[in-house]
């Protein structure tokens, strides 16, 4: 089969990038699974709660993606529930993406990007840390 006569990618050539991302994330989690965040100051410290007192929005992600490299979602959902929300997103994606590439759709993407979209993600980002440094969002406090 040919595209503009040119020749067919292969199947594993459009399934490298996927799998490159894929491995990558996973290499990831098992550092975070490996050097436990939840210990004060081994990866650092953030610099909006440094200079606020506050919690940001990605406060608490490491130690929830540590947390769900160990199994435990109740524990990962206490320390960061968006970044729960965002990993299971990535997770739905990547496989959506995977299974595209492999049924030979080589120009399948991870995600489109729209200005609406973007826009929609940053405000549900900033709605979200607002929301867990008010009473009503204490819960959502690392």
């Amino acid at each position: 089969m040919t595209t503009h006569g040119q020749p067919a990618p292969s199947r594993l050539r459009a399934l490298r990038t996927p799998l490159l991302l894929g491995a990558g994330g996973l290499g990831a989690a098992a550092l975070l699974r490996l050097r436990d965040p939840h210990v004060s100051g081994s990866y650092g410290f953030c610099p909006f709660q440094s200079l606020t007192g506050l919690p940001c929005p990605g406060c608490g992600g490491l130690r929830a993606v540590n947390d769900l490299a160990r199994g435990d979602v109740v524990a990962a959902a206490g320390s960061n529930a968006g970044a729960v929300a965002l990993v299971v997103a990535c997770a739905v994606l990547w496989v959506v993406w995977v299974a595209r590439r492999a049924a030979g759709d080589s120009d399948a993407v991870l995600v489109r990007v729209t200005t609406g979209g973007a826009l929609s993600v940053l405000a549900a980002f900033a709605a979200f840390g607002l929301l867990r440094v008010t009473p009503w969002g204490a819960w959502l406090a690392p």
